[in-house]
């Protein structure tokens, strides 16, 4: 779930310092410029009509108008279609009720076939308009002028580190300064650039590590290749929060300022988006799909949808991309949800699915093989509450077909968390029920498992303190969650807190079997899990408290002694290290797993503000306290291009590889002791050149004042004979002593 910035949106900003030229938006405008004519915005034009005569004409509108009548209301008085000697011109001006059911037909019967020789082409009145005065569009036939040819940056050129190293990226906002490091583990990182006054109020990565975000007053920008040339630009003013489709295909932003298009016009907006506050956009041609207006629903009680200062009126994020950013849905709480289909912004069969009460949902995050099922869907989940007699409800539904592939009934609900695991392998449900006087709560989980056949569910074991945090394994089929015996919200002291983790027993074959408690941590102020992005390994931390900030480092499949009570489960829990970071606010793993970042940022407070990297042992590599620190994030990387038994094969030969990496690593630090060594001859040298250099002066002016060259030795020879005196000195060292009592 993309984080949420909104605190960010009073941040003061030098509007003194910042380089205007670095938004210019001037050539969009003149571009994109728009001059909206009052009176012709509820018109369409409709081409790629067949010729018909006039008795054929009537038909023809009547046919039309059940197409036009699906997207607004209009009717057959309002249809004009020009005839010429008998025969129609093959096109039609249509009046609607409303610009936006205008807008609406233009989105949703563009290209849309009217028969198999005829596909409608509709356009808006005022672009036909605003393209044919003032001589825009010439009566003579100009061949377009072709450009010529200029490669662009490659956008993942980061995947090719320069050193050999696979290093990873990271972006660093201090202060006015946003940079991008390779990380170099131990060494301080380098800087690949640098740059003052990037943003205004916060940085982003894509899902895919593609583009750096930049989030200004006059809109958001993409930043990408070597370099880091502007991409992309999305002329809305005062966004305060975005998210991209997980492949980067589309970008949605929101602001809580509605839109106001300027009488002039903007230069990528029109007035279908004046007054709206979210905008839905295609990230190739940055152009806007569509645009929404807030809708007014009850703040979210997960803590994880925005931790910001100000949470909005409703949880973020408002529209959720199913996992091959086919789809992008929003829900009416209580009521619907609505699913729309990319890139056209269709509502998906021209209805909303009504679900009463509907309370929450979540797209999968993958395309889940079930077994059984040959014609593989998108899947979202969903639950509602009780009402009357009714039971709460979890449901899965498959989309685009809207079958429901597994319910479940659920009694004496105060409220439910929907979790997916990565590969949507499993659906944990965490459902807080009720005793029947409602004086007692106690939590269970309910697992569907979404790849078997039928997707069974199965039920953990009641959990009675209150879960606060729950975290499935990347990739894996193993859990954690964080539980509290006290109140949840807001206190003074951080309240006591157990972490239990929980793995599957072992089964015959390749089967997944029933989940089972493998070890509590009592007396603890954890509140946050972590895991690493490759599974195995999880941190378990305290973070955004000013009494604790452990950090807990746990692998689940450590390699010595296995208890003989866990002999029968896939894990092997052991704690491998512990640190402090004092006033920690985030943690983040790097995409490969290998080392993990936590930072306190001024944004939360002002107290030791900086950052530390550590392996995933838990060893610390790198400490550095930073003024006015404010985010550190990692670049993500795109899945990998290697198939399944290509991995499969880098593993099995793993020993291998690593022998080449740890001689690089040997000869690297080999190199670097080299370094050292030669540096430190090097001034050995350099001082005792110097040194030879002032003893040759002393003597040349011992010299010129007729001094003795070694005045020590000639005081030490006799003044009478002249022969050399022994000065013997005596010194006395007490090697040991022992006392004895004598009787």
């Amino acid at each position: 779930m993309a984080p949420s910035f909104d605190h960010l949106r009073d941040a003061d900003v030098d509007e003194d310092d910042y380089d205007e030229d670095e938004i210019d938006i001037s050539d969009l405008r003149e571009k994109y410029e728009v001059q909206l004519e009052q009176g012709y915005d509820t018109f369409i034009v409709i081409d790629g009509l067949p010729e018909v005569t006039e008795e054929q004409k009537p038909k023809l509108v009547k046919f039309l108008l059940k197409k036009l009548n699906q997207v607004g209301r209009t009717k057959e008085d309002q249809v004009y279609m020009p005839m010429e000697n008998g025969k129609s011109l093959r096109f039609a001006f249509v009046e609607y009720a409303s610009a936006a059911e205008a807008a609406a037909a233009v989105r949703q019967l563009d290209e849309v076939p009217l028969d198999k020789k005829h596909t409608l082409r509709v356009n808006k009145m005022t672009d036909i308009d605003r393209y044919g005065r003032e001589g825009r569009v010439d009566e003579n036939y100009v061949p377009p002028k072709i450009e010529e040819f200029t490669e662009k940056e490659h956008l993942r050129s980061f995947l090719a580190d320069p050193s050999g190293r696979g290093r990873d990226q990271f972006a660093m906002y201090r202060g006015d300064i946003v940079g991008v490091f390779w990380n170099n583990e131990k060494d301080p990182p380098e800087n690949i650039v640098d740059r003052n006054h990037w943003t205004e109020s916060f940085i982003q990565w894509s899902p895919l590590g593609t583009f750096l975000v930049s989030v200004h007053q006059q809109g958001v920008q993409l930043w990408g290749g070597a370099s880091w040339s502007r991409q992309k630009r999305f002329a809305h003013p005062f966004v305060n929060m975005l998210d991209f489709s997980p492949n980067e295909k589309y970008i949605v932003t929101w602001s809580n300022r509605p839109i106001s298009i300027p009488d002039e016009g903007h230069p990528q907006l029109s007035l279908d988006e004046d007054g709206k506050n979210y905008v839905i956009w295609d990230v190739e041609t940055a152009k806007p799909l569509r645009s929404f207006a807030n809708l007014d629903i009850p703040a979210s009680n997960d803590s994880h949808a925005t931790p910001a200062k100000q949470q909005p009126k409703f949880p973020w994020p408002a529209f959720k991309w199913s996992a091959d950013d086919k789809y992008v849905a929003r829900m009416t709480q209580g009521s619907s949800i609505s699913v729309y289909e990319l890139p056209r912004m269709n509502l998906l069969d021209k209805t909303t699915i009504k679900i009463e009460g509907v309370m929450d949902f979540e797209w999968a995050p993958a395309t889940p093989q079930r077994e059984g099922v040959k014609q593989y869907e998108q899947l979202f989940c969903f639950w509602t509450p009780e009402i009357g007699s009714n039971p709460a409800k979890v449901g899965l539904m498959s989309i685009p077909s809207k079958q429901i592939v597994r319910s479940l009934n659920l009694f004496s609900v105060t409220d439910a968390k929907l979790h997916w695991q990565s590969d949507a392998t499993y659906l944990s449900v965490k459902v807080d029920r009720h005793s029947k006087s409602k004086k007692s709560q106690a939590t269970t989980l309910e697992i569907f498992r979404v790849k078997e056949k039928g997707v069974p569910v199965e039920v953990v074991d009641t959990i009675k303190d209150t879960v606060i945090n729950f975290a499935w394994e990347p990739k894996g089929d193993r859990f954690v969650i964080i539980t509290t015996p006290e109140p949840t919200g807001p206190t003074a002291v951080a309240p006591k807190t157990s972490v239990a983790f929980f793995c599957p027993e072992k089964a015959k074959g390749s089967a997944v079997g029933n989940f089972k408690h493998l070890r509590t941590l009592e007396k603890k102020n954890s509140n946050a899990i972590y895991w690493s992005p490759k599974g195995r390994f999880v941190v378990v931390a305290t973070v955004a408290n000013q009494q604790s900030s452990d950090l807990e480092f746990f692998d689940l499949d450590f390699e010595g002694e296995k208890p003989e009570s866990d002999k029968d489960l896939t894990a092997n829990l052991q704690l491998m290290n512990t640190a402090d970071h004092y006033g920690v606010t985030d943690i983040q793993w790097d995409p490969s797993g290998r080392f993990i970042a936590s930072w306190a940022s001024v944004w939360k407070h002002t107290m030791e503000n900086g950052y530390h990297v550590y392996d995933f042992k838990g060893e610390l590599l790198r400490e550095e306290h930073v003024d006015k620190f404010r985010q550190w994030l990692w670049r993500p990387r795109p899945p990998t291009l290697l198939s399944k038994d290509e991995q499969k094969q880098i593993r099995k030969n793993l020993r291998e590889y690593s022998k080449i990496f740890e001689q690089e690593d040997a000869e690297r630090g080999a190199s670097a002791d080299l370094a050292v060594v030669e540096a430190r001859r090097r001034l050995l040298d350099e001082w005792l050149g110097w040194r030879a250099s002032v003893e040759a002066e002393i003597e040349e002016e011992k010299l010129a004042r007729g001094l003795p060259k070694h005045p020590v030795e000639a005081e030490a020879k006799a003044p009478e004979t002249g022969e050399e005196q022994v000065i013997e000195e005596i010194v006395e060292e007490v090697l040991e002593e022992n006392e004895e009592i004598v009787p």
